[in-house]
């Protein structure tokens, strides 16, 4: 099986990556390799086409490629929240939770993650036209691949922008470099209280293979929950997958940033996760009408 992520170099979606080099799909059957895909509503794309059999991204995305979430399974969480940061330039001077430092400034955010920023600040009271923010894709320096944290990270650092939307990674090599300062982290409690529940990181299969194979959809499931205890007992894993697959920097970081997620690690969709993603999408018009049947967005328990 093959399964697409948007970023490979990010704690996002280190749950399914560890899934895989722990050998947990492995443990329970399933022959499951990567495949980076960027960006994310290409991902979902080549999961429509048959391209892929799986998705390791943000949930509301989806609606990219399966309009209504037709045809399309929310298999199960890597983590509880949405889990974007919002760095900005450390010589701004803002501070934990002070929105106004977006007026007038560019922010890198990659397409549709873009969204949950977007909505935050309008739940926030700002207008984007008005307070003059321009919110936009990184171009990627020479060499930099398609890890957007980390191009976003660099881009700050070379003051091609105020400030990104971005994984944790990208906000720990930021902070750790002292070029930028974290002013939002919707997961632990800054910005509007809606914003917990706009989107998560999840695990998406085409319907009709978890209509036709539950018994493979619910291992996989499995297999993420075993990925997170794991980590649970020992965080250090994360820095020995981290060395097979990333950078020596980066790898150096992961498990200081996994450790952070791990009281997110639950691979449960709950109602309120499923009511404010809904909410969330018909705001912003990707989903047109309300979804009655919420097994539309749920795969097996």
């Amino acid at each position: 099986m093959r399964l697409a992520l948007p970023d490979l170099i990010s704690n996002s979606y280190f749950p399914a990556v560890a899934a895989i080099e722990l050998g947990f799909f492995a443990e329970e059957g399933l022959d499951v390799e990567l495949e980076v895909i960027f960006p994310i509503d290409k991902a979902y794309a080549a999961l429509r086409d048959g391209q892929v059999d799986l998705v390791a991204g943000a949930a509301h995305a989806a609606l990219a490629a399966f309009p209504s979430f037709e045809g399309v399974k929310l298999l199960c969480a890597q983590a509880q929240g949405m889990y974007w940061f919002l760095v900005m330039r450390k010589e701004l001077g803002a501070r934990r939770g002070q929105l106004d430092v977006v007026k007038g400034r560019s922010i890198g955010a990659a397409p549709w993650v873009e969204m949950g920023l977007r909505r935050l600040l309008v739940d926030a009271g700002f207008d984007l036209s008005r307070d003059g923010i321009r919110i936009a894709p990184v171009a990627p320096p020479s060499g930099a691949g398609i890890n957007f944290g980390l191009a976003a990270a660099q881009a700050l650092e070379e003051g091609r922008i105020d400030g990104f939307w971005a994984n944790g990674i990208g906000a720990e090599i930021a902070v750790t470099r002292r070029v930028g300062t974290v002013v939002i982290d919707a997961r632990r409690g800054d910005g509007p209280a809606a914003a917990f529940h706009y989107t998560f990181a999840s695990i998406a299969g085409r319907e009709e293979w978890v209509l036709e194979e539950p018994g493979r959809a619910a291992a996989l499931v499995r297999a993420i929950s075993k990925a997170h205890a794991a980590l649970r007992r020992d965080v250090s894993l994360a820095a020995q997958v981290g060395r097979r697959l990333f950078p020596r920097a980066e790898a150096e970081l992961i498990a200081t940033v996994v450790g952070r997620d791990l009281p997110y690690y639950d691979v449960s969709i709950s109602r309120p996760a499923i009511l404010g993603l809904k909410r969330f999408a018909r705001d912003l018009g990707i989903l047109k009408h309300d979804i009655h049947d919420e097994n539309v967005l749920i795969g097996p328990k």
